[in-house]
């Protein structure tokens, strides 16, 4: 590493500098020669298209002067689609060089690519950009060369490009801690445990947002961020080995892989709480990606119609497969259906609805059936449409329309010489304003889910859970478009909410990330039994382990594997360097105990400090003793990026501060059971560099023997 004292005498410092401020100025001159381009081929497209659409004349009189008004619409239309073309490139590469030049690029590697052949430099950023002659300046962390980098393996190594391996030679692996065109340090590194960039990123304080780690991905993280496309990959993770960054990492590098056949929008996200998705929401656009769906179960559940009714973590996965089994014998009663109506007019009565039901009543519950049942529907739909296109009244109301009313409607203003024109015209009205009736066709409006539900259950009530899993039974898949399914801290999940999003989302691939130790609810899956809902759907499931601390001290990282069995703790490893030990404290007396925490709290200190309760009960009490010394975080609120907050343990789950103090380690709040050994591994491994762990009477016999 380059001494900043001594940086003027160093050759390599001065050389990677030269190389930078060549780099930056490319960039910058590139910056505003798109910018121009942009800007002048704007305004010169927008006058072309205007006369190339005067000089194109309307002419249908014949079949020559049609094929002629025909071709000349095409050509215009293909040069409309090619200034768009040209544009979206010119943004997308204007995109990308905004973004290099806030950091031009984090790394280097040397590498002899054949035998006699002169090394190459690569130069690896957050995004890639060629020269005028398309040689690359930068090439992006996800290419698959950078993978050398992330390998961090000196001498031969190899690389994956079009299912082919390439082996190479690496010479060369130095990092940089670079800011815009200022080089501050350089470091030349092998492996993972002397990597001196993470190091002194660990070493950064909290803030409110989590961090793009892109420069410090380490190995066992790499092999997750570029796992092969498998249909599941369960990771199983310690406290602090980085789970959420190599979440987002993966979504980066899949979007990056597939970028010509998938979009943003086709991924989705599950995170625990609204606070952990304001945290996370600046990563990817820092990587010049957009963010995907990111939802809550709770979200979920409401953006389906099922968000009034219990969540169902208490669902299990025997009343799902009971529910299933009674479905094939399923017969729908007349009261399990509902008319069809819109905009307060009855379209369809419930007995029409009954009528169509009963067609198709020899067909089993499922997808077959539904189908069969919604084309029906939408065919007497159309019937009902035709007829009450012919009431005078209904076009009589059509002719009363202003004439703005009528362009949004049909496009241009009513010109009905007969009665067969206005007929035409009402058609397409009753179409207009009532297509919503056709949409409640196809979401199933005509079928009372409860009613069926609780019919099979022998229940007063369905829970969230359980009328997902009725309406998939019905329509045998939910999202046709997902890609990728994302869930962050699948611990927490129960094995009926886990069969519900496989069986959703039947055609995605899904990557399910956890820490087993970290399941801090009642009746959530084990990891087993996680494997286990997936291999039913998805017939094959990978896992991957993360054994590496890079949040917390060794200090504090000792202090939570403590309560993993003696085998566990042997595989774990912290990588941060030496900090302040933990301080446990217990008091007989409520002022004494008081005090301490109040002066815990007031404890001076860089970032973020964290009250962590271990429920909302308890959050409540501390607010009152502690007042205005924390803020309240309950779900619902973003972090600060300094001072107290006080927040449940539900909340806290997933984040990351500055102190920790826990405040309620009395034996009545972390007994020695699993859950409570659970609850208070995920309390304290919440903490970087400082943990104060306090009791109100007997401490817990989970720290006692310490």
């Amino acid at each position: 590493m380059s001494d900043q004292s001594a940086q003027h005498d160093d050759p390599v410092f001065q050389q990677e500098q030269s190389h930078l401020t060549e780099l930056y100025d490319k960039l910058l001159k590139m910056r505003d020669e798109i910018s121009e381009d942009l800007e002048s081929n704007h305004a010169g497209a927008k006058q072309d298209l205007i006369e190339m659409s005067e000089e194109v004349r309307l002419d249908f009189g014949g079949a020559d002067e049609t094929i002629e008004t025909l071709a000349a619409i095409e050509t215009l239309n293909s040069v409309i689609d090619a200034y768009n073309q040209y544009h979206d490139f010119n943004v997308d590469k204007l995109r990308r060089v905004m973004l290099l030049l806030m950091q031009p690029y984090f790394a280097k590697v040397t590498l002899e690519m054949r035998p006699g052949r002169p090394p190459r430099d690569v130069y690896i950023g957050a995004a890639g950009m060629t020269d005028e002659r398309s040689r690359p300046l930068v090439v992006d962390w996800r290419s698959p060369v950078a993978e050398t980098y992330y390998n961090q393996e000196m001498g031969p190594t190899s690389y994956m490009v079009d299912g082919r391996t390439r082996t190479v030679n690496l010479t060369l692996r130095r990092q940089f801690d670079i800011v815009r065109d200022q080089l501050n340090m350089y470091f030349d590194t092998t492996v993972a445990i002397q990597d001196s960039l993470l190091l002194s990123a660990l070493k950064k304080h909290h803030s409110e947002k989590l961090q793009n780690i892109t420069a410090t991905i380490q190995r066992e993280q790499n092999e997750v961020v570029r796992h092969d496309d498998v249909p599941v990959l369960l990771v199983n993770g310690i406290a602090g080995s980085g789970k959420t960054s190599v979440l987002l990492q993966r979504i980066a590098f899949l979007l990056y892989r597939e970028r010509k056949t998938l979009s943003a929008d086709q991924v989705w996200l599950f995170t625990p709480n609204s606070v952990f998705e304001s945290y996370i929401d600046t990563v990817l656009p820092s990587m010049g990606e957009a963010n995907p769906q990111t939802v809550t179960w709770r979200a979920f559940v409401s953006s389906q119609g099922a968000g009034e009714r219990d969540l169902g973590l208490g669902t299990s996965p025997e009343t799902l497969r009971r529910m299933e089994q009674a479905a094939h014998a399923l017969e729908l009663e007349p009261d399990d259906l509902r008319e069809i109506r819109f905009a307060n007019e009855v379209l369809l009565k419930q007995g029409q609805v009954k009528s169509a039901v009963e067609k198709f009543a020899e067909f089993d519950v499922g997808p077959r059936f539904t189908a069969l049942v919604k084309e029906e529907l939408h065919d007497r739909l159309n019937r009902r449409l035709a007829q009450m296109a012919k009431s005078d009244e209904l076009q009589e109301e059509m002719l009363g329309l202003d004439v703005e009313r009528q362009v949004e409607i049909f496009g241009e203003t009513i010109l009905a010489d007969d009665d067969e024109e206005t007929l035409s015209y009402a058609k397409r009205y009753v179409e207009a304003r009532f297509a919503g009736a056709h949409d409640e066709i196809e979401r199933l409006a005509w079928l009372r889910f409860d009613r069926i539900g609780m019919r099979i259950l022998g229940q007063k009530a369905l829970s969230a859970t359980e009328w997902l899993w009725l309406r998939l039974l019905f329509t045998g898949v939910g999202d046709r478009t997902a890609r990728y399914v994302m869930v962050d801290e699948v611990q927490d999940y129960t094995e009926a909410q886990l069969m519900v999003l496989a069986r959703f989302f039947s055609r995605a691939h899904f990557l399910l990330l956890g820490d087993e130790h970290q399941a801090i609810f009642e009746g959530t899956a084990s990891f087993a039994q996680i494997a286990e809902v997936f291999r039913e759907t998805h017939g094959s499931v990978d896992e991957c382990r993360l054994l590496t601390s890079y949040r917390s001290s060794p200090e504090i990282t000792a202090l939570f594997t403590s309560l993993l069995d003696k085998q566990e703790q042997l595989r774990l490893t912290s990588v941060q360097r030496a900090g302040v030990e933990p301080v446990v404290r217990a008091f007989a007396e409520k002022d004494d105990y008081l005090a301490a925490l109040r002066a815990a709290v007031a404890e001076p200190g860089d970032g973020l400090t964290a009250v962590v309760a271990e429920s909302d009960a308890r959050v409540s009490w501390l607010s009152k003793q502690l007042g205005d010394a924390a803020q309240v975080v309950r779900g619902d609120k973003n972090l600060p990026a300094e001072g107290v907050v006080l927040l449940p343990l539900r909340v806290a789950k997933g984040l990351e501060f500055d102190h920790v103090i826990v405040p309620d380690a009395q034996a009545e709040v972390y007994p020695d059971t699993p859950l409570a050994r659970r609850r208070l591994y995920t309390a304290l491994s919440r903490a970087m560099h400082r943990v104060t762990v306090l009791a109100q009477g007997e401490l817990t016999p989970l720290l006692s023997a310490r």
